[in-house]
């Protein structure tokens, strides 16, 4: 034992030196969403904060498109030193891999989980025009008029059009599913009445919700949303339901577990800082610091069970 323990030394120890040496250079964040969405957007703002704990300056690249494919097979292909990470979304990570019959990456293998930054609830919104003013107003509205309320959602394959499936599925509506590309078309028809409800992340809708422009009426995550505390979630009608999306930073498979820890510590530090808080929460994100690297593995794993539900109860098939 003594020996295996002399032996192991030299590598702890050359590991830890490794750690307060980084970052040496500069470090890249590889987002795959485009430049104004919301993960770019509070990539960005993470990066600017922690390039002054580190000295060095954090880029975002972005890669957007393909349904995240780009950006996380780049990602995931990235040397495993401590200077790419991935500003991992729901869709990356856990969706995909439901959604396409293969993928050139391996979600759950080829990266180390690192730091969660926040999360970012479902909203299910309604043109003011609509009449309903609750859930159970519109599931009633739909009853009455079978096939005339059109939902907006992101995509057929995205996270929003997933959970407008699921919508249908769990609350007995037909709702005729309208996919866009992209969120911001599809909250624009939804004010403007070509369709009459959108289910979009909290963090696109709060911007109209504040002006009026659209009316919340149920919210995806378990407890209710700060910002939000006047709307009900839908696991209070449906006990159990708790889909979210959120951002993660993720490092590729084999990153040193000492940078891994220190990139945590340092991410935790910028998201408890109060006036980070503050911006995440203006953004309609919900941050609960970055807690661990273990604990962020937990987490993904059950969101993989939690999907894996979800894709049965709609019947998706993988394209």
């Amino acid at each position: 034992m003594k020996f295996r323990l002399l032996f192991l030394l030299p590598f702890l120890f050359t590991g830890t030196i490794f750690a307060q040496e980084w970052p040496a250079r500069p470090v890249k964040f590889i987002v795959s969403q485009a430049p104004g969405t919301s993960p770019d957007i509070t990539a960005r703002y993470l990066a600017d904060r922690l390039s002054k704990i580190w000295n060095q300056s954090v880029v975002v690249e972005n890669r957007p498109g393909g349904q995240n494919v780009p950006g996380a097979q780049a990602a995931a292909r990235s040397a495993p030193d401590g200077y790419t990470f991935f500003y991992a979304t729901t869709a990356a990570i856990v969706s995909n891999p439901y959604t396409f019959k293969s993928l050139p990456y391996d979600p759950a293998k080829d990266f180390a989980p690192v730091a969660m930054i926040a999360k970012s609830p479902m909203v299910i919104a309604v043109n003011p025009e609509v009449p309903a003013k609750s859930l159970g107003e519109l599931i009633a509205q739909d009853k009455s008029q079978p096939g005339r309320l059109a939902a907006a959602n992101e995509g057929t394959k995205t996270f929003s059009g997933l959970m407008s499936q699921m919508l249908n599925q769990i609350t007995g509506m037909h709702l005729l599913q309208v996919p866009y590309n992209g969120v911001s078309p599809a909250i624009q028809d939804t004010i403007a009445g070509r369709t009459q409800v959108v289910l979009v992340s909290s963090a696109a809708l709060l911007p109209f919700l504040k002006r009026g422009e659209l009316r919340a009426l149920a919210v995806s995550s378990g407890k209710r949303v700060r910002g939000l505390e006047d709307v009900p979630t839908l696991a209070e009608s449906y006990p159990g339901f708790e889909y979210v999306g959120w951002f993660a930073l993720l490092a590729p498979a084999g990153t040193p577990a000492a940078i891994v820890q220190k990139a945590n510590r340092d991410t935790d530090k910028v998201l408890t800082d109060p006036e980070v808080a503050q911006r995440l929460f203006d953004l309609g994100l919900v941050n609960e610091g970055a807690g661990t690297p273990e604990s962020l593995g937990d987490f993904l794993r059950a969101e993989r069970e939690r999907w894996a539900k979800l894709v049965k109860e709609i019947g998706l098939q993988p394209e």
